[in-house]
């Protein structure tokens, strides 16, 4: 079918794109998809709906804020919308509403005009999409362990690989690790997430938690935790076991490291440098850009950065600075597809690689994957979903199998290129804190503050 064809077609069923209004906005929260994922519905005046997400771990309530400041907008006017509501962002979590109200709004408008998303964006560079699948061993275990399980995930098809490496490996070896006394006994009592990565994202008993609060946003520079030189020699070993298993040819990328000083992230990337690794994220966090810039300078390893930055300027000032090898944003986060196509458009021009966090449910792959069409370079965008059998399940109309041989198969249909959710099946996995399927929110519609930030 032509675009033409199409678009006639589409307006069969939707009256006019220029008269679509905005009348409702609701949600779903699923867990284990392998986290818990929040989905928007926005719903329209000619029957269309349009889908977004939440980032993982955030609250729908940084969506629900917008809501009185979106109905009656005609979605088709994204960027128009965008300008209104990118104030209530922030970074990480904070970017959540925002991003998923402006990928639920590019849905609509390729549905309104019978186009994929990647056309809107100025059309595709590529047909399919590489991704990188991230692999956890869960409990205790060794390098060989990890290297099985990545070998397994090449066997599967995936041509690029990704896992965890960091501190909660030594946390039960003496010797390896320096800390105040008590510390490291508090961080495996309160906050475990901070050592075990796998469990998801920072749970609300953790957040409640007077202690665990403290620990869980103590950043980096702070925590007065050190790798020992021992510590060094284990991780070094675990590594040396995993290349033992998968080889050199395959890219291996690492992240969640540990909250450890800028110094000890340097002598770790150089304890690395001859395991060939494509990347190491995240090491401190994103926004002191001076210390990006001296681990950059510290090791031949690209360093990557870039999951909890919100809008272009946070990007640039990394970019600018020559601070990072690599920006590793997410959707979800940095403001939606067309801001998470200008930060990657920036990055392009000044040689400066990009990888696609994404740790959603279909929703956000889809819409990842669109942008990912539409840029000139990326190297890869990520799949946290892998060993969730249901997880294409939850949208209908995929193309199946919709990641084969390590790519994602980009659709043609109009907006992110589904056709609807499978409610059936989120039924079976609504939060059971969270329940209920597109309840009301009418309580948010008249919800007011002055937006006005000057005088």
């Amino acid at each position: 079918m032509t675009a033409g064809e199409m678009i006639s077609q589409n307006v069969s069923t939707c009256s006019s794109p220029s008269d679509l209004r905005i009348t409702d906005m609701r949600f779903v929260d699923i867990d284990g998809a392998p986290k818990r994922n929040t989905i928007l519905k926005l719903y329209t005046n000619q029957g269309l709906c349009g889908f977004g997400e939440v980032r993982d771990g955030s609250s729908k309530t940084y969506a629900l804020m917008l809501k009185s400041r979106i109905l009656g907008e005609n979605p088709c006017n994204v960027d128009k919308i965008f300008h209104k509501i990118k104030q209530f962002g922030g970074p990480s979590r904070q970017g959540g509403g925002v991003s998923a109200i402006e990928m639920a709004l590019w849905d609509l408008a390729g549905k309104a005009y019978g186009v994929p998303l990647y056309q809107l964006l100025g059309g595709k560079f590529r047909d399919k999409i590489r991704v990188y699948c991230d692999t956890d061993v869960e409990g205790r275990h060794t390098g060989r362990d990890m290297g099985r399980a990545l070998k397994e995930r090449m066997e599967r098809g995936f041509t690029f690989l990704k896992m965890d490496l960091g501190i909660g490996l030594l946390m039960d070896e003496p010797g390896t690790l320096t800390a105040p006394l008590g510390l490291l006994d508090d961080m495996k009592k309160y906050a475990p997430h901070i050592l075990n990565v796998q469990g998801g994202s920072v749970t609300r008993d953790m957040v409640s938690h007077q202690r665990s609060y403290q620990l869980v946003t103590t950043a980096h520079p702070f925590t007065g935790i050190h790798v020992t030189e021992k510590g060094l020699d284990r991780l070094e070993q675990y590594v040396a076991e995993i290349r033992d298993e998968i080889g050199y040819e395959v890219p291996l990328a690492v992240d969640h490291f540990g909250h450890v000083c800028v110094e000890d992230a340097i002598r770790f990337a150089r304890r690395m440098e001859k395991y060939n690794l494509a990347w190491i994220e995240d090491m401190i966090p994103w926004m002191y850009t001076e210390q990006w810039k001296r681990l950059k300078a510290s090791t031949c390893i690209p360093v990557c950065t870039g999951e909890d930055i919100y809008l272009k300027e946070g990007f640039k000032a990394l970019i600018d600075a020559d601070a990072v090898s690599m920006l590793h944003p997410d959707i979800m986060t940095c403001g939606g597809a067309l801001e998470l196509r200008k930060i990657c458009s920036y990055a392009d021009e000044h040689g400066v690689a990009c990888a696609l966090h994404m740790a959603g449910s279909p929703v956000a792959c889809m819409a990842t994957a669109h942008v990912a069409a539409a840029l000139h370079n990326v190297m890869a965008m990520e799949c946290h979903s892998a060993d969730v059998p249901w997880w294409e399940d939850m949208a209908i109309g995929l193309p199946r199998p919709l990641i084969e041989n390590g790519f994602i198969n980009l659709s043609e249909k109009p907006g992110l290129g589904f056709d609807d959710l499978n409610e059936e099946l989120l039924r079976e996995h609504i939060n059971p804190k969270i329940p209920g399927l597109w309840e009301p929110t009418d309580q948010w519609n008249t919800e007011f503050s002055n937006d006005r930030i000057w005088s």
